[in-house]
């Protein structure tokens, strides 16, 4: 695949997901013929949602868009994914932690807006919900129950993660210690799609299976954390392998996921983290860490129900280890990668 490449900055930052702009509204806002949603990965959410346009002329521009937060401003951290529910656009955070643990509360976080607010004058509201590790749980108690094996995290990785949050948590009588239990899997959310039926997709960059496959867990009820009082919590209805993806002998996670219609999905696969960045997971897992972004291409569900998903190759987009963000546009693809203090946006 040829790929073409844009180079935009977005206040020195780097770039997570992608996601087209439907709202005419926003497009005429800003004078683009199209736009997409990204997320940028220093600061807290309302800080960090931008669009990436296309004016007219085929040239591009990056603006950083104003959101109000409310009583939750300044209280989350690391936005990773995006999605479209209706006229709603959710952004999650990674749910995990810095590179050496531990678990961060401030990374655990559902939030949303209208798109079509965001081409109004003034800053848009942002709703946002700290879950205060209740997905952990959800999602551990699942993969736990589930017929598809999760790798055992490593010594290091346990210690770290796990045990040192539930000892921060404990000293400081946080009532989230309680939903952590030694032995658990450090969930990093990287990627989101809603399905046909409403609910949500979560690509998990980590924990994959013990051979490695990537992880999808599908979860529902994400809406009632924000519409109802008291907050009802969503559940997790499934979890997935998908299959035929891996490369012999190393491990790979979710780094995007798109929905491109009728229970179909494209996705960027790649490494667990990132290579010389001081990574916990790399120290125990160092397999899972020289390993190229993967375009794939799968559908949900299965005919036979099946919860191992077989999942077929689109482009193999060596020699990129970073790609971030995956958006279809009719017959193109929009990728955008991970690079230092830029946004790197490349055409297909």
């Amino acid at each position: 695949m040829t790929l073409t490449s844009v180079e935009l900055a977005v206040g020195c930052n780097e770039a997570s997901d992608l996601l087209p702009v439907l709202s005419p509204e926003v497009l005429a806002a800003h004078g683009a013929r199209r736009a997409f949603w990204t997320v940028l990965d220093e600061g807290t959410v309302e800080q960090c949602l931008a669009l990436l346009l296309e004016r007219p002329d085929g040239t591009w521009t990056a603006h950083h868009a104003a959101f109000d937060a409310g009583m939750e401003t300044g209280r989350t951290e690391d936005g990773e994914a995006l999605a479209r529910s209706g006229e709603w656009i959710y952004v999650l955070g990674s749910h995990f932690g810095s590179k050496g643990g531990p678990l961060r509360p401030k990374r655990a976080f559902f939030a949303r807006f209208r798109e079509a607010d965001a081409g109004r004058p003034g800053a848009a509201s942002l709703q946002i919900v700290r879950n205060q590790f209740r997905l952990h749980r959800l999602v551990n108690d699942a993969l736990a129950a589930a017929d598809i094996t999760p790798l055992p995290p490593g010594n290091t990785v346990q210690a770290r993660f796990i045990v040192e949050t539930i000892n921060r948590g404990t000293a400081r009588e946080k009532s989230w210690a309680a939903r952590l239990a030694p032995g658990d899997l450090p969930l990093n959310v990287e990627a989101a799609a809603f399905t046909p039926s409403g609910t949500l997709l979560l690509g998990l960059r980590f924990p994959v299976t013990e051979k490695g496959e990537p992880v999808l867990v599908e979860v529902a009820g994400v809406e009632g954390m924000f519409d109802s009082d008291p907050r009802t919590w969503p559940e997790v209805v499934g979890a997935y392998a998908l299959t035929g993806v891996t490369p012999p002998g190393t491990l790979v996670g979710f780094r995007a996921l798109t929905a491109v219609g009728g229970g179909a999905y494209e996705a960027v696969v790649g490494s667990i983290d990132a290579l010389g960045k001081g990574s916990v997971l790399l120290d125990d897992h160092p397999e899972g860490g020289d390993v190229t972004s993967r375009h794939i291409r799968f559908g949900l569900p299965t005919p036979d129900g099946s919860r191992r998903i077989p999942a077929e190759l689109v482009a193999d987009l060596d020699p990129f280890h970073n790609v971030e963000g995956l958006a279809v546009d009719g017959d193109q693809r929009v990728y955008v990668t991970d690079e230092d203090h830029r946004v790197a946006v490349w055409l297909g």
